[in-house]
């Protein structure tokens, strides 16, 4: 048997995946698992300052493995308006940027939004879109906290609400755009297809959701209805688009969704903030 040294130095050109799983083959394997020396090779470079920025930042750890497993278990930072997560399995970082982090036209009028606690979200606040005809949400991230030679999505986390309005009417404008130069631009309606309500509004509308509709130019779209898809904590996501991580690279990236053409009221929905996670992991 090769000496624990020996081991750990093997298995840190692994992955975290390979270390968990490698601890049943013998105790070596488990105690060069559970070293300092493996673990600081899977640690964010800059976890020291994630911890000191962190709402728990007074917490002691015992090893660099227990540093990685309460990242993994995600970790507010920058007075609870962030949140920083690692996949335990692939060691990849995700970031929630909060709805507070990111700009939300005309959030601090309260005709038009109003902040709240809500039960099942990770932040102090949540923003509700009361009324506007006007929706423009912007966030930005640099590509240098997060993990090199990755592709990124980017989605914003909302909540429909049962008095909702004005949602499905005309599609909002989703766009990356990084420092680099590149930009991505999409649709993406900001409700679910009700048929029922659907059947109704054709019987008394007629066409009028296709002439709406019309008003919104489609770039680099694929005809598709592009909708909010269910999370596992409760809330929808609309897909804003996505992105790739450089090695050595700190590209600034501005990811937004705006709905501004069609003038048509709307409100109702929740808006929770912006995550950013490895596309593989969706």
């Amino acid at each position: 048997m090769l000496p624990e040294a020996c081991v750990a130095n093997i298995i840190s050109f692994t992955s975290p995946a390979d270390i968990f799983s490698s601890s049943a083959v013998s105790l070596v394997f488990r105690l060069a698992g559970d070293s300092d020396f493996v673990w600081e090779k899977f640690l964010p470079s800059d976890y020291k300052s994630l911890i000191s920025r962190s709402t728990d930042h007074h917490r002691s750890f015992s090893s660099k493995k227990e540093i990685y497993i309460s990242l993994c278990d995600s970790l507010l930072i920058d007075n609870a308006q962030k949140l920083f997560k690692i996949n335990k399995l692939s060691g990849k970082v995700s970031y929630i940027l909060s709805a507070r982090d990111i700009s939300i036209q005309s959030n601090d009028q309260a005709s038009y939004w109003s902040w709240s606690k809500v039960s099942d979200s990770r932040f102090l606040e949540s923003a509700e879109l009361i009324a506007t005809d006007r929706l423009e949400v912007n966030g930005r991230i640099h590509t240098g906290v997060l993990s090199p030679n990755t592709r990124y999505g980017a989605y914003l986390i909302v909540k429909v609400c049962k008095h909702a309005f004005g949602l499905d009417l005309v599609p909002a404008e989703t766009c990356i755009k990084s420092s680099n130069g590149g930009t991505v631009k999409n649709i993406a309606y900001l409700c679910c297809l009700d048929e029922k309500k659907e059947q109704m509004k054709r019987l008394l509308y007629g066409n009028r959701e296709e002439r709406m509709a019309m008003t919104v130019e489609i770039v680099g779209g694929d005809e598709k209805r592009r909708e909010p898809k269910g999370r596992d904590d409760g809330w929808m996501e609309i897909e804003i688009g996505e992105f790739e991580t450089r090695e050595g690279e700190d590209d600034e990236v501005n990811m937004s969704l705006t709905e501004v053409k069609g003038y048509q009221l709307k409100g109702g929905i929740v808006i929770d903030g912006i995550e950013v996670r490895p596309k593989s992991l969706s």
